[in-house]
């Protein structure tokens, strides 16, 4: 899988509490979260993105409290994955379960820097930069999950 936008970059430790405020987890529906996503640190986010765009981010993203309305929230905003240098453990597993792409880099990204993202192959582009970052694919079970939209879906698929 290939993935190709526009980054748009935030710092280290973005909390699952910035990324969906607790007073959005009545709702389990994506769209109302969608709505949401972001708008504790980032009032403008949805102003500023479209649909394919890439969160960057620094160390510990996801971190906080365990809710996967966090990557749902950031999937049905449109982002087609996050960058981080590091995720929290269970952030790292609610995207792959909810079918969200991460990619764990320390590459350098800044907003507006176009990438492209090859998951199969572990290369991170800055098309922007002209630089070229590597990463470990998933283990091909994992690729599976999220290739097929999330867990339940690959299930579904067995």
């Amino acid at each position: 899988m290939t993935i190709k936008g526009r980054a748009i970059r935030y710092g280290d430790n973005v909390d699952t509490d910035v990324i969906i405020p607790a007073r959005y987890l009545n709702t389990s529906d994506p769209k109302e979260l969608a709505a949401h996503c972001m708008e504790d640190i980032d009032p403008d986010f949805l102003k500023k993105i479209k649909p394919g765009d890439i969160i960057a981010a620094g160390s510990n993203f996801g971190c906080g409290s365990s809710r996967e309305h966090a990557p749902i929230a950031i999937k049905n905003a449109g982002i087609a994955c996050v960058v981080a240098r590091s995720f929290a453990r269970i952030f790292y597993r609610n995207a792959v379960n909810t079918g969200l792409p991460i990619v764990e880099t320390g590459a350098e990204i800044d907003t507006g820097d176009e990438l492209e993202i090859d998951l199969a192959a572990g290369t991170l582009k800055n098309l922007t930069k002209g630089t070229e970052a590597s990463f470990p694919p998933f283990p091909d079970f994992l690729q599976n999950i999220i290739d097929a939209g999330g867990l339940l879906e690959a299930m579904k698929k067995m």
